[in-house]
């Protein structure tokens, strides 16, 4: 595996971060119910949103399927709790509970000429993909799961779900691990991971003709750690590994890359909470 400098010392920052269990933390994708920093921060009074924002660097491979790295930046943004009078409130003023928000993801622009294995294969636009998460957490356990549709260089809809053990060890400290699982529709996998007749004779029949069906995508594990360094502000980490299955795995882009792929992000935010009616 090739993984650029920058990506390597962000992997070392995050190790040690993770092994320092007091002074590091990480940013779950899905951790709409961060620890409390004190019982008197668990009453919101008359707030009726909080929610969080924040920047990540991200370490994730160059496109899906790569064995190649690269670093970019990410915003964090997370809802923990919201009150809508008349409808109801979602999350718990203790952190814990069912916490609904917005979920979306981006990937970069796949060219083509930038990857010898990847000659003869169309260049890909940037995709965004917009969406909802759903979780439900409780003081030692957490379930969720987000679905987004994509748009621009790839079509479609993709999602994941998942579940955390959690550990308190301190007041400021939280700590999460768990398996996770994503899907994708046919159009989706076929954007990333299929190859038409044209692109496999223009790549020299290296690369077979492919058209592969919707699924689950990949099978994994994430870890996360998140502290308190002020009130209500984090550091947030995250490390995951996902293996590509399926017709994603049988794919020869992937094939010519490497089905196993790595996530590293290390970032900062802060909770802000609002009286709205």
């Amino acid at each position: 595996m090739r993984i650029r400098t920058a990506a390597s010392a962000l992997a070392l920052l995050l190790a040690t971060s993770l092994s320092a269990a007091a002074a590091d933390a990480v940013y779950a994708p899905y951790d709409p119910a961060p620890a409390p920093l004190a019982p008197a921060a668990n009453d919101y009074g008359d707030t009726d949103f909080v929610f969080e924002l924040g920047i990540s660097g991200i370490v994730s491979p160059e496109y899906l399927g790569s064995d190649e790295y690269q670093i970019n930046p990410s915003p964090i943004i997370s809802v923990e709790y919201l009150n809508l009078p008349g409808i109801g409130s979602f999350g718990g003023k203790d952190g814990l509970g069912l916490s609904i928000g917005p979920s979306f993801d981006y990937i970069g622009d796949r060219d083509a000429s930038d990857y010898s294995e990847l000659t003869g294969l169309d260049d890909l636009d940037a995709t965004y993909e917009l969406g909802l998460k759903a979780g439900y957490e409780w003081q030692n356990a957490e379930v969720y799961g987000a679905v987004r549709y994509a748009f621009g260089g790839a079509d479609g809809f993709v999602g994941d779900i998942g579940a955390n053990l959690i550990a308190r060890p301190t007041e400021r400290l939280v700590l999460k691990a768990g398996p996770t699982v994503s899907f994708a529709s046919s159009d989706y996998m076929d954007s990333y991971f299929g190859v038409s007749a044209r692109e496999s004779v223009a790549s020299g029949f290296r690369l077979g003709a492919y058209d592969p069906d919707g699924g689950f995508k990949s099978v994994g594990v994430a870890a996360s750690a998140r502290y308190e360094i002020f009130t209500d502000w984090f550091i947030n980490a995250d490390a995951k590994y996902d293996r590509l299955v399926g017709d994603a795995k049988d794919s020869p882009i992937v094939q010519a890359g490497d089905e196993n792929q790595y996530f590293f992000g290390l970032g900062v935010s802060k909770r802000f909470s609002l009286d709205l009616w």
